[in-house]
């Protein structure tokens, strides 16, 4: 496999980002923590390979800190989303933010190795609040990865 690039999102890859979304998620509205994100609005990087995209991640910058909202590679286990999980990292660092913080849900077991093995550390879990984002986005399953039925956010971070 060639060499990954990551670069930010232009308004010319907005078909791109909307494709990634849609076939990550089922729409490009994220429900997450009681708010709903429209993701394809949001700033965004872009993995490359071999001139192919291969990953999406989605943030927003506030009150000295820097969110993922998405995160998505087309491949797993072959550094997409450690680059731009990294490249994410040093945006953060460059808009003067005081860390980098996410969540993902009970089920994705997969999503919590990945990230703290990234030095991510579980800070919160709130329990229900899945079962409140449908509210927002009533196409979130009832369960998710491995038929874990899907119902809290657990949140994680990286001070900086």
């Amino acid at each position: 496999m060639g060499d990954l690039r990551v670069r930010t999102a232009e308004p010319s890859d907005r078909a791109v980002v909307t494709s990634i979304l849609t076939a990550f998620s089922g729409s490009t509205t994220v429900a997450v923590h009681g708010a709903a994100f429209e993701a394809a609005d949001l700033p965004a990087l872009i993995a490359e390979q071999e001139g192919r995209v291969v990953g999406l991640l989605t943030y927003e910058i506030s009150d000295q800190e820097l969110e993922v909202i998405s995160l998505n590679a087309t491949q797993q286990r072959v550094g997409v989303g450690t680059v731009l999980l990294a490249a994410a990292v040093e945006r953060a660092r460059q808009a003067d933010a005081r860390r980098v913080w996410l969540v993902t849900t009970n089920d994705n077991l997969d999503a919590l190795r990945f990230y703290q093995r990234r030095g991510m550390r579980i800070v919160g879990v709130t329990p229900g609040a899945v079962d409140a984002s449908r509210a927002l986005k009533p196409s979130i399953p009832l369960a998710g990865e491995y038929g874990i039925a899907l119902h809290d956010e657990l949140t994680l971070e990286v001070q900086l």
